[in-house]
């Protein structure tokens, strides 16, 4: 009785240690009231190269888990090295609202207005004009 209590103690805090636990950003964050548009376009390139990482770490994960569900069914402690934590999909969705987050946030600063194209103005009464 007590080799398997200390078996699945043992199981247990395994379980534990298969994947890493989410870090989800904050969508809003406290310097965002200082970030002009140069900073805005740099934190959105960032975030999409982050989101990249975090698809191909996602694809990985699902592979790694297929892979120990078919070793599991002969080897039935290799499920408890199984990821369920979804760590890749949640921070995903947590960069996903920040994006969302600086796209307002640059169009109430108006980042993507382009400048407005002035028309040439004519030259004053008595000037002779520009060639």
């Amino acid at each position: 009785m007590r080799h398997k209590t200390l078996a699945l103690v043992i199981c247990l805090a395994a379980t534990a240690c298969a994947g890493r636990a989410p870090n989800p950003v904050a969508v809003v964050q406290p310097t965002d009231r200082f970030m002009d548009c140069p900073a805005i376009f740099a934190e959105v390139q960032a975030n999409n190269a982050k989101l990249q990482e975090l698809a191909s770490e996602s694809g990985g994960k699902v592979a790694q888990n297929v892979a120990a569900g078919v070793v599991g069914l002969v080897i039935w402690p290799v499920w408890f090295g199984m990821d369920f934590q979804g760590t890749a999909d949640k921070e995903a969705t947590a960069l996903n609202s920040r994006q969302q987050y600086l796209a307002t946030l640059a169009e109430q600063r108006q980042c993507g207005a382009a400048a407005q194209p002035r028309a040439p103005q004519p030259p004053p009464p008595g000037l002779p004009p520009r060639s």
